[in-house]
């Protein structure tokens, strides 16, 4: 299932363990643990929140896909941090984000 891959990917990403992304997301573990062997489909919000909780947009698989340089680069980087670090990092961009975007949503409506 997609949304199983995804999910396991960007937990992996973060260096998380499936308690860690489950305490950052206010989702219980067991649940967490059958959303990755696909026994449940989370809905899409339910997957933006955990995908979010590990530091990385539902998009992380097709921004920086040069899986040969730029890729492996960003994620040794984020291995290299704590996930306190990595946890921080991701607010930080975000408020970057929504200053860039002066509150308005990206996606035009």
């Amino acid at each position: 299932m997609l949304s199983a891959d995804l999910l396991v990917e960007a937990r992996r990403r973060a260096g998380l363990t499936q308690s860690e992304l489950a305490a950052r997301s206010g989702t219980a573990r067991s649940l967490i643990s059958r959303y990755e062997r696909g026994k449940v489909e989370p809905g899409l919000d339910a997957l933006r929140r955990l995908i979010r909780a590990c530091g990385l947009e539902l998009s992380f698989r097709l921004v920086n896909a040069d899986e040969d340089d730029h890729d492996l680069a960003l994620i040794s980087a984020a291995l290299a941090l704590t996930p306190a670090e990595r946890f921080a990092q991701g607010n930080r961009d975000s408020g970057a984000l929504e200053q860039l975007w002066g509150g308005a949503s990206p996606v035009a409506g």
